[in-house]
């Protein structure tokens, strides 16, 4: 199961943050700069699994942005780092070549792309396709509640 889910800029500033387990907000920040740290410092060729704590920090970096996912120890790297790429291609199929300020101004879209995919640190949806389809349902209904309103 995945702990937390990180998105993460080369200046190690934090521009999403998921956590799929309880801890109180401090301690969320703290590990939250520790993880990024780690993933950070390391070198470009290095393996993208680090053992951590009690479990595992699988992190990969597209364009300027890292992606870090903390797993239990006996969970599967190879398919978190799959979970990943997962993600990072629904995020480009939405935003067209998704970049750090898509993340910045569309949080919650990527925050919505990111509940349709995961629930409670499991991967519910294989489908690209579903999760598209899903959120842009969801972009006209805002379009049409926005559209009553004025």
């Amino acid at each position: 199961m995945i702990q937390f889910l990180l998105l993460v800029s080369r200046q190690g500033k934090i521009r999403l943050s998921k956590w799929y387990s309880f801890l109180p907000r401090q301690q969320q920040i703290k590990i939250a700069q520790e993880a990024a740290n780690l993933a950070l410092s390391r070198n470009r060729k290095s393996c993208n699994f680090i053992e951590w704590r009690e479990g595992k920090l699988i992190y990969k970096r597209y364009a300027s942005l890292y992606f870090i996912a903390y797993t239990d120890k006996d969970d599967n790297e190879l398919l978190t780092l799959e979970i990943i790429h997962h993600y990072v291609e629904i995020l480009d199929r939405y935003f067209g070549n998704v970049c750090e300020l898509d993340i910045i101004f569309n949080f919650h879209k990527a925050y919505y792309l990111l509940d349709e995919t995961i629930i409670a640190g499991e991967l519910q949806e294989t489908s690209k396709q579903k999760v598209l389809h899903a959120t842009v349902a969801q972009d006209m209904l805002i379009k049409a509640a926005n559209g009553q309103d004025s």
